[in-house]
């Protein structure tokens, strides 16, 4: 038997600073035509409606830019996972910013509230603020807050309207009331550029933090065994997959936060592989790929389809 793989494409940039990520699903496929490769034939998709005309819009939210319309588009991303998973599809979701995460978490806690979810985030940012935390209001860096349903009001620097507080509860609640999954169910890898705020939440929550440079010293499958242990009490995973965990200036500037000393795509390709082969992974999404910021050409979508690939030739394999 094998798994059914289903493709959702949210081109969707409306949670970031920058413009640009929206096209990384175009960007990804562009990638794959000029491989020769039929990857996007070979299985069936979705297309998210989107609405990323509101970046037009006079912003009210200035704590987190566009709310109500990334609460909207989370709600569209929820109900897409959700459908799917309950049709027994895998759903790899392509997404441009990584605030979508919280619509695809939704989408799988809606779709087995009754399983523990856990979550596996490979991203150079811990994305743990909140509009109260925020320094730059861009939603894209508050998805595991609203996931755990914690404002880390302890680091407030940030007097938030009342209008903002509503939809911030709303995307809290999306398709779940309340927390998705526990801070002890999350584990990042290459997290490495994070603010003061942030880094306190993890220390205080405890959140596991796989760097580089411990996975390169200790060795990569240990720690991804480690981190599975460490998981071992959760009934399924996502993994979210942000392209600028790998190394900018290896890789590519083709994101909308670079950071440099991350991952190359076989460390990534690896930590995946053995992730999925715990046979718990229920969805992964890829996010984040700009290319209107590449340097190279198109050179972090080809590196992104590389990875997924790769990927998807172990999701695909028999289950025994």
């Amino acid at each position: 038997m094998e798994r059914v793989v289903k493709l959702i494409k949210n081109r969707s940039d409306i949670g970031a600073g920058t413009r640009g990520s929206d096209l990384g699903v175009d960007a990804i496929e562009i990638a794959a035509i000029n491989r020769n490769s039929d990857y996007f034939n070979q299985f069936q998709f979705e297309d998210v409606k989107t609405h990323n005309e509101s970046i037009y819009d006079k912003d009210r939210n200035s704590f987190a830019k566009r709310i109500e319309h990334v609460l909207e588009q989370c709600t569209r991303v929820c109900y897409a996972v959700k459908k799917n998973l309950q049709a027994n599809y895998f759903p790899i979701v392509f997404s441009g910013d990584h605030s979508s995460a919280l619509g695809t978490i939704s989408g799988i806690k809606a779709a087995y509230p009754e399983q523990i979810l856990g979550v596996i985030w490979i991203d150079a940012h811990a994305d743990l603020h909140s509009p109260y935390t925020s320094p730059s209001g861009n939603i894209h860096g508050m998805p595991l807050s609203a996931v755990l349903a914690n404002d880390n009001l302890e680091c407030q620097i940030n007097q938030v309207a009342s209008e903002t507080q509503e939809h911030w509860e709303g995307m809290k609640n999306i398709g779940f009331a309340g927390a998705k999954t526990l801070a002890e169910n999350l584990i990042y890898f290459g997290v490495r550029d994070t603010e003061e705020a942030e880094d306190k939440q993890i220390e205080k929550l405890g959140i596991k933090n796989y760097q580089v440079a411990e996975i390169r010293y200790r060795g990569l499958q240990k720690c991804v065994a480690e981190a599975l242990t460490k998981l071992s009490h959760c009934d399924i995973l996502y993994i979210s997959f942000d392209v600028d965990s790998m190394d900018c200036d290896l890789i590519s500037y083709g994101t909308g936060t670079p950071v440099s000393k991350g991952f190359d795509q076989y460390e990534i390709i690896a930590i995946i592989n053995q992730i999925i082969e715990s046979k718990k992974v229920i969805g992964i999404e890829f996010v984040e790929i700009n290319p209107l910021l590449d340097t190279k050409g198109n050179k972090m979508a080809e590196t992104a389809f590389q990875v997924l690939e790769a990927i998807t030739a172990t999701l695909v394999l028999p289950i025994e």
